[in-house]
């Protein structure tokens, strides 16, 4: 045979594998993007904060609701390149082919009763609570019961106070797409798990730095969070209370007065600085038992990161931002002068 016949000959079998292998792609292809079967029941699937594409699409293919994570995979960021998951319980049957899933689980709150709620930084745990009734989801006594009886398997809660503030903290401030559906235990499990990525390894190896347990860390931060209006004050406000710490001066905190009264007060007087309670930093040193509020990335950043300086005192000004003094006698000025 010619080195040329011989040429023609390698070229038509490639043809060929290409040909019978696109053949077969296809017809695998028809099959992976069918229904799993003719029949069966809806079966619940939950979807996480967090849960990926990759991940639900095993899921659904051990479940057997689909055919094929692969197809399943590339058919949801064919559809949205920016595929995302709604957090939530969703109804899905064995007899719905992937397209259509897909189609369910974009569409969010247009037909899975998806509520979208935003919990702002410095909200308590009875604000969250709130929130969450307003929204529709559970009533103020499931919440309450599952804040104060619930366990979750954290070992920062291994210590926390009992009582309607044993999560306060932690429950962390982020928007939340949440299914109507959901339990008031899944909701908080999902607002603490929220919390658990904060805890990078970075984080935990700047807390042995700086000689901060969890609990301590996330009480700075909700004290910052709870002081500061300004972005720029936040990581000085931090300094102020570590130098504090650090020579044992009562942190003297507006803010856990205002936690104590449960209310906020434009003006404090001063039986309100008398009230006593472990939380009261005008009359005991140190931080208090536990975070007075949820506080957000930023404050908890400024707690790991504070400015270092020699301030111990702060006064807020009428904008909202604060003036920083090293002495008293420059704190008293700083208050005639600002209020």
């Amino acid at each position: 045979m010619s080195p040329k016949n011989e040429t023609r000959r390698i070229l038509k079998g490639f043809m060929l594998v290409l040909i019978v292998g696109g053949i077969g792609f296809l017809a695998w292809w028809n099959w992976a993007t069918k229904p799993y079967s003719s029949t069966g029941n809806n079966e619940k699937i939950t979807i996480a904060q967090g849960t990926t594409a990759a991940q639900l699409a095993e899921e659904l293919q051990r479940r057997h609701l689909i055919r094929s994570a692969w197809a399943f995979r590339y058919l949801a960021h064919a559809q949205q390149s920016d595929f995302k998951l709604y957090v939530g319980d969703y109804q899905l049957a064995p007899t719905m082919p992937p397209g259509e899933i897909i189609k369910r689980l974009i569409s969010g709150a247009d037909s899975l009763d998806i509520i979208r709620v935003t919990i702002p930084e410095g909200y308590t745990t009875e604000q969250i609570i709130e929130l969450f009734v307003q929204k529709g989801i559970g009533s103020k006594e499931e919440f309450t019961k599952v804040v104060t009886e619930d366990g979750f398997p954290y070992p920062f809660l291994k210590d926390a106070p009992k009582g309607i503030h044993r999560l306060e903290g932690y429950l962390f401030p982020n928007t939340y797409d949440i299914s109507v559906k959901i339990t008031p235990h899944a909701v908080i499990e999902l607002l603490l798990q929220q919390f658990v990525k904060e805890l990078t390894p970075e984080v935990q190896k700047r807390l042995d730095t700086i000689k901060l347990s969890v609990p301590q860390w996330v009480t700075l931060g909700s004290l910052v969070e709870k002081e500061a209006v300004k972005a720029p004050d936040r990581p000085l406000i931090a300094s102020v209370f570590m130098n504090r710490l650090r020579i044992g001066q009562p942190l003297q905190s507006c803010a856990t007065i205002q936690f104590l009264l449960g209310t906020t007060k434009e003006k404090l007087f001063e039986k309100d600085l008398l009230i006593p309670s472990p939380y009261n930093t005008y009359l005991h040193a140190g931080l208090p038992p536990g975070p007075i509020a949820n506080p957000g990335h930023d404050s908890l950043k400024a707690a790991l990161y504070p400015t270092q300086t020699d301030f111990l005192y702060f006064v807020a000004k009428k904008d909202g931002s604060h003036a920083f003094a090293k002495t008293y006698a420059e704190h008293l000025k700083n208050v005639k002068l600002y209020q």
